[in-house]
């Protein structure tokens, strides 16, 4: 480990090979550091709090503190982090709380700009970017590959499907589909599938192609939820990321944004 000197770091902290620990971050108990990470000045790392390899902390990036829920009364909880996830200038990760399960948990390989907030209990997967200031309430699910526009502000218990695109300044208060394209125009509103994103990610033609038939049968059709899903049933789609938007919108408990 490689720490300035007037770095606070915890005995108790475990912290592995090849940290790096910039000038007046403190690393408190509880806190695991991977592997080559590097912690930039002014940080703070409080635990219980893991960190995988390869991170990278910016400065002024609050990191593993407590939540803001009023039902928190210091009960143990704590924040996990992944793999070659880059945490950029005051984001701030707050740790779980009992009745969400105890654990906020952000996966590998994503990129928290600027000022973005994730709170307690929240569940991030892999390769997502969140712009600056987007910011999650409790609770909050984001599937794989989405993108969180700048100053989006995400209601609790929503979920952001993978593979979305959501445009900034968005304030949502219901699920996001998956694979969508959605503005932050008043209503919000879904504009048929990512086909930029999609196409960039790798998906085939074939997914692309059935999943805008599937957005317009959902979106610019005159049909309700249930009657564009029987369509969309009827039509014996081959694509898997079909079926998958169809089960989001089937199990989605507060309802998705069309």
């Amino acid at each position: 480990m490689k720490a300035h000197p007037t770095a606070i770091i915890h005995s108790q902290a475990q912290i592995a090979d090849r940290v790096t620990v910039g000038p007046y971050s403190i690393i408190g108990d509880g806190v695991e550091l991977g592997e080559d990470c590097e912690v930039m000045s002014h940080v703070v790392v409080e635990g219980p709090t893991r960190i995988g390899k390869h991170n990278r902390i910016f400065p002024f990036a609050i990191v593993g503190l407590p939540c803001q829920d009023l039902k928190y009364h210091g009960e143990p909880t704590r924040l996990e982090i992944g793999d070659d996830n880059v945490i950029r200038e005051f984001v701030t990760l707050h740790r779980g709380t009992v009745e969400g399960g105890g654990v906020t948990r952000i996966g590998h390989h994503n990129f928290l700009m600027a000022y973005v907030h994730i709170a307690h209990d929240c569940r991030l997967g892999d390769h997502i970017i969140m712009a600056n200031g987007a910011s999650l309430a409790g609770h909050v699910e984001i599937g794989d590959h989405a993108m969180v526009g700048a100053f989006c502000g995400i209601h609790q218990f929503c979920r952001i499907g993978a593979y979305s695109f959501l445009g900034s300044y968005s304030v949502i208060n219901r699920d996001i589909l998956p694979y969508s394209r959605t503005s932050a125009e008043r209503p919000v509103g879904v504009y048929g599938a990512n086909r930029v994103g999609l196409e960039r990610r790798g998906l085939a033609q074939q997914d692309i192609d059935e999943l805008d038939t599937a957005f317009r049968l959902l979106s610019r059709s005159k049909l309700n939820t249930t009657q564009a899903l029987e369509a969309i049933d009827a039509r014996s789609f081959q694509s898997q990321h079909v079926r998958a938007l169809v089960d989001f919108i089937k199990t989605s408990q507060r309802g998705v944004v069309k």
